[in-house]
Protein backbone atom coordinates (compact mmCIF):
# COMPACT_ATOMS: atom_id res chain seq x y z
CA UNK A 1 0.00 0.00 0.00
CA UNK A 2 1.46 3.41 -0.95
CA UNK A 3 2.44 5.64 1.88
CA UNK A 4 0.54 8.83 2.63
CA UNK A 5 3.38 10.83 1.03
CA UNK A 6 3.28 8.71 -2.18
CA UNK A 7 -0.50 9.07 -2.34
CA UNK A 8 -0.19 12.86 -2.08
CA UNK A 9 2.33 12.90 -4.94
CA UNK A 10 0.04 10.77 -7.15
CA UNK A 11 -2.93 13.01 -6.33
CA UNK A 12 -0.96 16.17 -7.19
CA UNK A 13 0.11 14.71 -10.55
CA UNK A 14 -3.45 13.63 -11.34
CA UNK A 15 -4.82 17.05 -10.54
CA UNK A 16 -2.16 18.71 -12.71
CA UNK A 17 -3.01 16.39 -15.60
CA UNK A 18 -6.71 17.10 -15.17
CA UNK A 19 -5.98 20.81 -15.25
CA UNK A 20 -4.02 20.39 -18.48
CA UNK A 21 -6.87 18.59 -20.19
CA UNK A 22 -9.41 21.02 -18.80
CA UNK A 23 -7.80 23.70 -20.95
CA UNK A 24 -8.37 21.70 -24.14
CA UNK A 25 -11.85 22.48 -25.40
CA UNK A 26 -13.25 20.70 -28.47
CA UNK A 27 -13.25 23.12 -31.42
CA UNK A 28 -17.07 23.48 -31.61
CA UNK A 29 -17.01 25.00 -28.12
CA UNK A 30 -14.17 27.47 -28.73
CA UNK A 31 -14.85 31.16 -28.98
CA UNK A 32 -16.06 32.24 -32.41
CA UNK A 33 -13.09 33.26 -34.56
CA UNK A 34 -13.11 36.72 -36.12
CA UNK A 35 -13.46 36.44 -39.92
CA UNK A 36 -10.51 37.61 -42.00
CA UNK A 37 -11.32 39.84 -44.97
CA UNK A 38 -8.96 40.10 -47.94
CA UNK A 39 -9.74 43.49 -49.48
CA UNK A 40 -8.40 45.67 -52.29
CA UNK A 41 -6.07 48.42 -51.08
CA UNK A 42 -8.46 51.15 -52.22
CA UNK A 43 -11.02 49.87 -49.69
CA UNK A 44 -8.70 50.38 -46.72
CA UNK A 45 -10.25 53.44 -45.08
CA UNK A 46 -13.86 52.51 -45.78
CA UNK A 47 -13.51 48.92 -44.57
CA UNK A 48 -11.63 49.98 -41.43
CA UNK A 49 -14.49 52.33 -40.57
CA UNK A 50 -17.05 49.63 -41.30
CA UNK A 51 -15.14 47.21 -39.07
CA UNK A 52 -15.28 49.71 -36.20
CA UNK A 53 -19.02 50.21 -36.70
CA UNK A 54 -19.55 46.46 -36.71
CA UNK A 55 -17.66 46.10 -33.42
CA UNK A 56 -19.71 48.91 -31.87
CA UNK A 57 -22.99 47.32 -32.96
CA UNK A 58 -22.20 43.66 -32.31
CA UNK A 59 -19.16 43.52 -30.02
CA UNK A 60 -17.45 41.31 -32.59
CA UNK A 61 -14.15 41.89 -34.37
CA UNK A 62 -13.11 41.50 -37.98
CA UNK A 63 -9.54 41.11 -39.28
CA UNK A 64 -8.52 42.88 -42.49
CA UNK A 65 -5.69 42.29 -44.94
CA UNK A 66 -5.33 44.99 -47.60
CA UNK A 67 -3.30 44.67 -50.80
CA UNK A 68 -3.72 44.66 -54.56
CA UNK A 69 -6.55 42.36 -55.65
CA UNK A 70 -4.09 40.38 -57.75
CA UNK A 71 -1.85 39.71 -54.76
CA UNK A 72 -4.79 38.70 -52.57
CA UNK A 73 -6.16 36.29 -55.18
CA UNK A 74 -2.74 34.66 -55.46
CA UNK A 75 -2.52 34.42 -51.66
CA UNK A 76 -5.89 32.67 -51.58
CA UNK A 77 -4.65 30.28 -54.24
CA UNK A 78 -1.58 29.55 -52.11
CA UNK A 79 -3.81 28.59 -49.19
CA UNK A 80 -3.81 31.79 -47.13
CA UNK A 81 -6.74 31.76 -44.68
CA UNK A 82 -9.51 34.25 -45.37
CA UNK A 83 -13.29 34.32 -45.08
CA UNK A 84 -14.23 37.10 -47.52
CA UNK A 85 -12.57 38.42 -50.68
CA UNK A 86 -13.31 41.97 -51.87
CA UNK A 87 -11.73 42.71 -55.25
CA UNK A 88 -11.31 46.03 -57.11
CA UNK A 89 -12.29 44.39 -60.38
CA UNK A 90 -14.19 41.41 -61.75
CA UNK A 91 -11.08 39.92 -63.37
CA UNK A 92 -9.49 38.78 -60.13
CA UNK A 93 -12.79 37.68 -58.62
CA UNK A 94 -13.41 35.60 -61.73
CA UNK A 95 -9.89 34.21 -61.30
CA UNK A 96 -10.71 33.14 -57.73
CA UNK A 97 -13.96 31.59 -58.94
CA UNK A 98 -12.13 29.73 -61.70
CA UNK A 99 -9.71 28.27 -59.15
CA UNK A 100 -12.67 27.15 -56.99
CA UNK A 101 -11.48 29.38 -54.14
CA UNK A 102 -14.69 31.34 -53.59
CA UNK A 103 -18.46 30.80 -53.60
CA UNK A 104 -19.65 32.47 -56.80
CA UNK A 105 -23.29 32.26 -55.73
CA UNK A 106 -22.54 34.73 -52.91
CA UNK A 107 -21.19 37.48 -55.20
CA UNK A 108 -22.47 40.98 -54.65
CA UNK A 109 -21.17 44.20 -56.18
CA UNK A 110 -22.32 46.99 -53.86
CA UNK A 111 -20.03 49.83 -54.99
CA UNK A 112 -18.13 51.35 -57.88
CA UNK A 113 -15.49 54.04 -58.41
CA UNK A 114 -14.03 56.34 -61.05
CA UNK A 115 -10.55 56.59 -62.53
CA UNK A 116 -8.75 59.92 -62.21
CA UNK A 117 -5.51 61.66 -63.11
CA UNK A 118 -3.80 63.30 -60.15
CA UNK A 119 -0.82 65.58 -59.63
CA UNK A 120 1.02 66.95 -56.59
CA UNK A 121 -1.06 69.88 -55.33
CA UNK A 122 1.71 72.45 -55.86
CA UNK A 123 2.16 71.59 -59.56
CA UNK A 124 -1.42 70.68 -60.46
CA UNK A 125 -3.07 72.02 -63.60
CA UNK A 126 -6.53 71.04 -64.79
CA UNK A 127 -6.63 69.22 -68.12
CA UNK A 128 -9.16 67.62 -70.45
CA UNK A 129 -8.56 63.98 -71.31
CA UNK A 130 -9.44 63.18 -74.91
CA UNK A 131 -7.74 61.83 -78.00
CA UNK A 132 -6.05 65.19 -78.68
CA UNK A 133 -4.46 65.59 -75.25
CA UNK A 134 -0.67 66.20 -75.41
CA UNK A 135 0.61 63.74 -72.82
CA UNK A 136 4.30 64.29 -73.48
CA UNK A 137 3.91 68.05 -73.25
CA UNK A 138 1.97 67.55 -70.03
CA UNK A 139 4.70 65.38 -68.52
CA UNK A 140 7.67 67.46 -69.67
CA UNK A 141 11.13 66.14 -70.43
CA UNK A 142 11.33 63.41 -67.82
CA UNK A 143 7.99 63.31 -65.99
CA UNK A 144 6.56 59.93 -64.97
CA UNK A 145 3.02 58.63 -64.41
CA UNK A 146 2.58 56.17 -61.56
CA UNK A 147 -0.26 53.69 -61.28
CA UNK A 148 -0.70 50.05 -60.36
CA UNK A 149 1.21 47.42 -62.31
CA UNK A 150 -0.51 47.49 -65.67
CA UNK A 151 -0.51 43.72 -66.17
CA UNK A 152 -1.93 42.71 -62.78
CA UNK A 153 -3.08 45.45 -60.38
CA UNK A 154 -6.66 46.54 -61.18
CA UNK A 155 -5.91 50.28 -61.13
CA UNK A 156 -3.06 49.72 -63.57
CA UNK A 157 -5.18 47.51 -65.80
CA UNK A 158 -7.90 50.17 -65.92
CA UNK A 159 -5.24 52.83 -66.60
CA UNK A 160 -3.71 50.93 -69.52
CA UNK A 161 -7.15 50.31 -71.01
CA UNK A 162 -8.12 53.98 -70.67
CA UNK A 163 -4.85 55.23 -72.16
CA UNK A 164 -5.17 52.79 -75.04
CA UNK A 165 -8.73 53.90 -75.67
CA UNK A 166 -7.55 57.52 -75.84
CA UNK A 167 -4.76 56.61 -78.26
CA UNK A 168 -2.08 57.50 -75.72
CA UNK A 169 -0.66 54.18 -74.53
CA UNK A 170 2.10 53.87 -77.11
CA UNK A 171 3.12 57.47 -76.45
CA UNK A 172 3.40 57.19 -72.69
CA UNK A 173 4.11 53.54 -71.93
CA UNK A 174 7.82 54.32 -71.42
CA UNK A 175 6.81 56.95 -68.86
CA UNK A 176 4.57 54.60 -66.84
CA UNK A 177 5.83 53.36 -63.47
CA UNK A 178 3.86 50.43 -62.04
CA UNK A 179 3.50 49.88 -58.31
CA UNK A 180 2.31 46.93 -56.24
CA UNK A 181 -0.95 48.67 -55.30
CA UNK A 182 -2.93 51.82 -56.04
CA UNK A 183 -2.11 53.18 -52.58
CA UNK A 184 1.61 52.88 -53.34
CA UNK A 185 1.11 54.96 -56.50
CA UNK A 186 -0.87 57.52 -54.53
CA UNK A 187 1.93 57.84 -51.97
CA UNK A 188 4.52 58.59 -54.68
CA UNK A 189 2.44 61.45 -56.06
CA UNK A 190 1.66 62.73 -52.58
CA UNK A 191 5.40 62.92 -51.85
CA UNK A 192 6.06 64.70 -55.14
CA UNK A 193 8.11 61.80 -56.49
CA UNK A 194 6.05 61.50 -59.68
CA UNK A 195 4.64 64.11 -62.03
CA UNK A 196 1.24 62.45 -62.12
CA UNK A 197 -0.66 59.34 -61.11
CA UNK A 198 -3.68 57.35 -62.23
CA UNK A 199 -5.70 56.19 -59.25
CA UNK A 200 -9.30 55.97 -58.09
CA UNK A 201 -11.18 59.09 -57.09
CA UNK A 202 -11.65 57.75 -53.56
CA UNK A 203 -7.87 57.41 -53.14
CA UNK A 204 -7.30 61.00 -54.21
CA UNK A 205 -9.97 62.15 -51.76
CA UNK A 206 -8.07 60.87 -48.71
CA UNK A 207 -4.67 62.28 -49.76
CA UNK A 208 -3.48 65.59 -48.33
CA UNK A 209 -1.12 66.75 -51.04
CA UNK A 210 -2.65 65.78 -54.38
CA UNK A 211 -5.26 67.24 -56.69
CA UNK A 212 -7.49 65.56 -59.23
CA UNK A 213 -6.78 67.30 -62.54
CA UNK A 214 -9.06 65.16 -64.73
CA UNK A 215 -11.43 62.21 -64.65
CA UNK A 216 -11.05 59.59 -67.37
CA UNK A 217 -14.11 59.27 -69.62
CA UNK A 218 -16.36 56.48 -68.37
CA UNK A 219 -16.36 54.87 -71.81
CA UNK A 220 -12.55 54.68 -71.93
CA UNK A 221 -12.39 51.70 -69.57
CA UNK A 222 -14.65 49.02 -68.05
CA UNK A 223 -16.68 50.14 -65.03
CA UNK A 224 -14.64 50.18 -61.82
CA UNK A 225 -16.57 47.72 -59.68
CA UNK A 226 -15.93 45.95 -56.38
CA UNK A 227 -17.32 42.41 -56.26
CA UNK A 228 -17.41 40.64 -52.88
CA UNK A 229 -17.60 36.90 -52.31
CA UNK A 230 -17.33 34.47 -49.42
CA UNK A 231 -14.31 32.16 -49.57
CA UNK A 232 -15.09 28.49 -50.10
CA UNK A 233 -15.71 26.63 -46.84
CA UNK A 234 -16.13 29.86 -44.85
CA UNK A 235 -19.91 30.31 -45.07
CA UNK A 236 -20.29 30.13 -41.29
CA UNK A 237 -22.48 32.37 -39.09
CA UNK A 238 -19.67 34.81 -38.22
CA UNK A 239 -18.70 35.31 -41.88
CA UNK A 240 -22.29 35.50 -43.12
CA UNK A 241 -23.15 38.13 -40.51
CA UNK A 242 -20.32 40.46 -41.50
CA UNK A 243 -20.83 39.80 -45.21
CA UNK A 244 -24.42 40.98 -44.84
CA UNK A 245 -23.25 44.02 -42.86
CA UNK A 246 -20.93 45.01 -45.75
CA UNK A 247 -23.98 45.67 -47.93
CA UNK A 248 -26.28 47.10 -45.28
CA UNK A 249 -27.30 50.72 -44.60
CA UNK A 250 -24.46 51.50 -42.16
CA UNK A 251 -21.81 50.28 -44.61
CA UNK A 252 -23.40 52.11 -47.53
CA UNK A 253 -23.24 55.36 -45.58
CA UNK A 254 -19.49 54.83 -45.11
CA UNK A 255 -18.98 54.06 -48.80
CA UNK A 256 -20.79 57.26 -49.73
CA UNK A 257 -18.71 59.28 -47.27
CA UNK A 258 -15.53 58.18 -49.02
CA UNK A 259 -16.92 58.89 -52.48
CA UNK A 260 -17.67 55.40 -53.74
CA UNK A 261 -20.61 54.97 -56.10
CA UNK A 262 -23.17 53.07 -54.03
CA UNK A 263 -25.38 50.74 -56.04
Amino acid sequence: MPSRRQFARHLTAALALAGLFAGIVPSPLRAEQAPTVFAAASLTNAFQDIGKLYREKTGKDVVFSFAASSALAKQLEAGAPAAIFASADTKWMDYADGKDLTLKATRVTPIGNSLVLIMPADTAKDVTLDASFDWLGFLGADGRIVTGLTDSVPAGIYAKTALTSLGAWDKVRARIVGTESVRAALALVERGEAAAGIVYSTDAAIASNVKVVATFPADSHPPVEYPLEIVKGQDNPATLAFFEFLTGPAAKAVYAKYGFVVK
